[in-house]
C-alpha cells in the first residue's frame, strides 16, 4: 500500500475489474444500497489509491490483466490481514476458492452474483473492518496516555466548559470542590487536575471519607506515632503526607466526621500535619480535590458540615452535569465504554442500533456514567442490557428550557446514524428521510462534521 495521506474521497469499496460493464454494474449496484465505491480497471491501479489503515475493503475480480486477484490478496494480507478482500470470478473454481479462503481472503463470489448478496457480503465487511479499526485506534489510546482530559468525554456545552476549567486552573495550587452525583465521574476530573499539574510526577493519593469507619479516618489521614492508641504498634504515614508534592483526593468529603474537619481546615491554611500522638507539627506541600455528590451549603444550613471548610474549599467549584442532562454525549459514551469492554473481554464491541440508541436516550441514568459503562459492558458479553421500563423517561430530561432539549436530542440523533453510517452522508440522508440541505444546515448548527465518524 502507498504511504501520505489519503485522497479526499477514498470511498468505502475499492471495486476492481478489467471489464467495463460489470465494473460499471457492480459500482451501481453498491452505491444504490448507500455505500461509496471506487472503480478500478486493474489491481495495479487498486494498489495506488489504497492507504494504511485504509476504512474500506476490497472487492476484485481474480482474472486480471498483469497482477491477478489472488497476487492482490496475498499483496493486501502481508501488509494488513485484517483488511477483507472480497473475491469474485466467472469460472466456478471450486479448488480456487478453497485455496483463496485460506489465503485470507474474506468471501468469495460467483459471477453473475445476485445483486442483493453482493450489497450484504459487502456490509458484513465493511461491518468488520470498521470494529477493527475502532479497536486499533482504541488500542493505541489505550498504550498511550489515557489520563487528563482526554477521559473527560463529552461535547455537550456544560463539559466543554468543565473541560475548560480544568485546563485553566490545573496547573496551579488551588484547592478545588469537585460536585456531582454518584456515577458522575468526580475521581476522573480529580485525576485530570492532577495530569495537568506540574504535580503529575508527584502521588496521587485518594481517600474516600465514607469508606471508612470514624474511628479509623484520623489515623488514614493525619497518621499515627508508635504507641498512640491500643493497636499502634508502630508509626504509619497518614494519607496527607503521603502525598506531599502531589495531590490529595478527598471523596464523599460530606460524609468527615466534624471533629476531623477542623483538623483538616489547619491543614488547608496552614499546610502542616500532626500525626496522632504526636507534638509537632509536620509541614506539608499537598494540593487538596475535595469532591462531593450533597449540597454542601444545605449542610452547612444543617449543622452536618463547617461553613469555614465550605468557603475553603469551595474556591474553585467544578461541578459535572449528570448524564440525564447531556443526551447528547451518552452515543459517544456507550461506544467509548464499549470499545473498551470489547478489548478487555476480547469480544466485538455492540452495535449502537436506532433501536437501542432509542432506549439510551430514554432512561433517566440514575447511576450516571458508571451504569452506563455497566451496561455497555453487559451488552458486549452478550447479556441483556438490564435497562427497566421503571427507569424510562422523556428523551432529555432536565430543567433546561424545551427548544434546548429538542436540539440536543435531534443532535444526538444525527450523531448515532453518522456513527452506525461510519461517516456515509448518503447513507445518512436516507435513514434519517432528509433533504441533503437541510442535513447539511443541521451538520452546521450542531457543529458535526463527517470526518469524526469515517473511519
Amino acid at each position: 500500500m502507498t504511504t501520505g495521506a489519503p485522497p479526499p474521497e477514498t470511498g468505502l469499496v475499492l471495486f476492481i475489474d478489467d471489464e467495463k460493464a460489470i465494473r460499471q454494474a457492480g459500482a451501481q449496484t453498491l452505491e444504490l444500497a448507500g455505500l461509496e465505491v471506487v472503480s478500478c480497471a486493474s489491481a495495479e491501479d487498486g494498489l495506488a489509491r489504497l492507504h494504511p489503515d485504509w476504512a474500506g475493503i476490497v472487492i476484485s475480480d481474480v482474472r486480471l490483466p498483469g497482477m491477478d486477484g489472488l497476487a492482490l490478496l496475498k499483496h493486501l494480507t502481508a501488509v494488513d490481514p485484517d483488511l477483507p478482500v472480497v473475491l469474485i470470478t466467472g469460472h466456478g473454481d471450486i479448488a480456487m476458492a478453497v485455496q483463496a479462503m485460506k489465503d485470507g481472503a474474506y468471501h468469495f463470489i460467483e459471477k453473475p452474483w445476485p445483486a442483493d448478496h453482493l450489497v450484504e457480503v459487502a456490509r458484513r465487511a465493511l461491518e468488520k473492518r470498521h470494529l477493527v479499526l475502532e479497536n486499533r485506534r482504541l488500542r493505541a489510546r489505550l498504550t498511550g496516555e489515557t489520563g487528563g482530559l482526554a477521559a473527560i468525554i463529552g461535547r455537550c456545552p456544560a463539559m466543554e466548559r468543565l473541560r475548560q476549567t480544568i485546563a485553566a486552573v490545573a496547573d496551579t495550587d488551588a484547592d478545588v470542590l469537585v460536585l456531582g452525583e454518584t456515577g458522575s465521574g468526580k475521581e476522573l476530573v480529580a485525576r485530570a487536575l492532577h495530569d495537568h499539574s506540574r504535580r503529575r510526577h508527584q502521588p496521587f493519593v485518594a481517600l474516600n471519607c465514607g469508606a471508612l469507619p470514624e474511628t479509623l479516618v484520623e489515623s488514614e489521614l493525619f497518621g499515627h506515632e508508635a504507641g498512640a492508641f491500643t493497636g499502634a504498634a508502630r508509626k504509619r504515614v497518614g494519607r496527607i503526607a503521603f502525598a506531599h508534592q502531589g495531590t490529595l483526593f478527598l471523596d464523599e468529603i460530606e460524609s468527615m466526621p466534624l471533629s476531623l474537619q477542623v483538623k483538616m481546615l489547619r491543614v488547608l491554611q496552614e499546610r502542616v500535619v500532626e500525626p496522632l500522638g504526636g507534638n509537632k507539627a509536620v509541614p506539608v506541600d499537598v494540593r487538596v480535590v475535595a469532591a462531593t455528590k450533597l449540597d454542601l451549603s444545605a449542610a452547612c444550613a444543617g449543622g452536618r458540615f463547617r461553613q469555614d471548610l465550605y468557603y475553603r474549599l469551595n474556591i474553585v467549584p467544578l461541578r459535572i452535569p449528570p448524564l440525564r442532562d447531556r443526551p447528547e454525549d451518552i452515543p459517544l459514551l456507550f461506544r467509548h465504554f464499549g470499545l473498551h469492554a470489547g478489548l478487555r473481554y476480547r469480544r466485538d464491541p455492540p452495535l449502537l442500533t436506532p433501536a437501542l440508541s432509542h432506549r439510551l436516550l430514554v432512561h433517566r441514568w440514575p447511576g450516571n456514567v458508571r451504569e452506563l459503562r455497566a451496561v455497555a459492558e453487559r451488552l458486549v458479553l452478550g447479556l441483556e442490557d438490564g435497562l427497566t421500563a421503571e427507569n424510562a423517561t422523556a428523551p432529555a430530561t432536565g430543567r433546561r428550557p424545551l427548544a434546548e432539549q429538542v436540539e440536543a436530542f435531534e443532535k444526538s440523533v444525527i450523531e448515532t446514524e453518522l456513527a452506525t453510517q461510519r461517516g456515509n452522508v448518503k447513507a445518512t440522508i436516507e435513514a434519517l428521510g432528509l433533504p441533503r440541505k437541510t442535513f447539511y444546515d443541521k451538520m452546521k448548527r450542531h457543529g458535526l462534521t463527517r470526518d469524526d465518524y469515517r473511519e
